[in-house]
């Protein structure tokens, strides 16, 4: 494993994560719905709230009626409301893998991440690929099976939700998170939406040790075989934003490339990540607030983008009004984890990060 620095740094790179995580998701909560929230509708609701540049959490509605409404938690998510993270399922995902490796260790199988699900995850808190997956599970069915047998969200963007954790305990070791997220990923997922977790993982144990987000983006297009349509999006996202073109008109172009595929699937989603990081070029606030603002699965795209960022420069660097909000606090429905203290689970992260073979 390639060294990552003192333990002190260590830790504020690991907290860093699970703070970036956190408020990435909470950023993005508000609009999650890509087929009405889109980039253009978003900026729009900003710039009635006079709050573009977007600096901050989302600001409240503007007036008694946008025309668009918001999701039902926004009052526990826009700016002045927040006290303590909301419940998602892509922060709850961080906690199940935190768990697992605690109870199992790095040698955990596919089928134990299917028990843990059942053990510790509400059947109505899972969705789409997952939620396909934990019915096939009940019902008896073993992976593979349980990603294939009637699940037509097999390359959807659940898995790369569920990869940060394995970024996190393999700290500059890319392929070897990639290797721990795609025995997660193939309870539920198939082909891209395999790829998309193998990459998520490695491009946050990247961020750990790589000088820039760009070497990091590399380091991660790495682990994923390089014909896969997922490796030919970053890398098309990566050229066009090596040509010097705006942000906007990057998304805008990709967008139509990827058109059909739908606003949950992993390539479209990954699309957006990949010009978040490039374009925030490692500065917190504009990272997760560029991606955000791309729209799709913002909720998503939120974390896993501020997760990459708050690894990249620390929790100590990440601006105070995303981080104070939070109140050191969690809200979960994995079993016997709600009210959780984000330290408590960062140090968790970092002994089991320590003690990885």
């Amino acid at each position: 494993m390639t060294p990552v620095g003192t333990e002190p740094e260590l830790a504020d790179r690991v907290l860093g994560g699970w703070l970036g995580r956190i408020a990435g998701n909470m950023l993005g909560k508000p609009v999650e719905q890509g087929d009405l929230w889109t980039r253009d509708r978003i900026d729009r609701y900003l710039r009635q709230a006079a709050a573009l540049p977007l600096t901050d959490y989302l600001p409240e509605p503007v007036g008694e009626d946008t025309g668009l409404e918001l999701r039902p938690e926004w009052r526990q998510c826009v700016r002045g409301r927040i006290h303590g993270s909301c419940r998602d399922d892509d922060v709850d995902y961080a906690i199940l893998g935190l768990d697992l490796l605690e109870t199992h260790g790095f040698g955990f199988s596919t089928e134990q991440v299917g028990d843990l699900w059942l053990l510790r995850l509400p059947y109505l808190q899972t969705f789409t690929a997952e939620r396909a997956a934990y019915r096939n599970l009940a019902n008896g069915l073993k992976p593979p099976l349980t990603a294939t047998y009637e699940n037509p969200y097999q390359e959807w963007i659940g898995a790369l939700i569920r990869a940060d954790i394995y970024g996190w305990t393999c700290p500059g070791a890319p392929a070897r998170a990639a290797a721990l997220a795609r025995r997660d990923a193939v309870l539920s997922h198939t082909g891209n939406g395999v790829y998309g977790a193998m990459w998520a993982a490695a491009l946050i144990a990247a961020a750990f040790t790589a000088g820039t987000v760009r070497q990091a983006v590399d380091q991660a297009l790495a682990v994923v075989p390089a014909g896969s349509r997922l490796a030919r999006t970053v890398r098309r996202v990566v050229s066009l934003h090596d040509t010097r073109m705006p942000w906007e008109d990057t998304l805008t172009t990709v967008a139509e490339e990827t058109a059909g595929l739908g606003w949950i699937h992993t390539i479209p989603n990954a699309a957006v990540l990949t010009a978040g990081l490039l374009y925030g070029d490692g500065d917190f606030t504009r990272t997760i607030t560029l991606t955000v603002r791309g729209g799709l699965d913002t909720d998503s795209n939120g974390a896993t983008a501020g997760s990459v960022a708050g690894v990249l420069t620390g929790a100590d660097a990440i601006p105070e009004q995303w981080k104070d909000p939070l109140e050191d606090t969690v809200r979960s429905a994995v079993f016997g984890f709600d009210g959780a203290r984000i330290s408590e689970l960062a140090e968790r992260t970092l002994r089991l990060a320590q003690t990885a073979p």
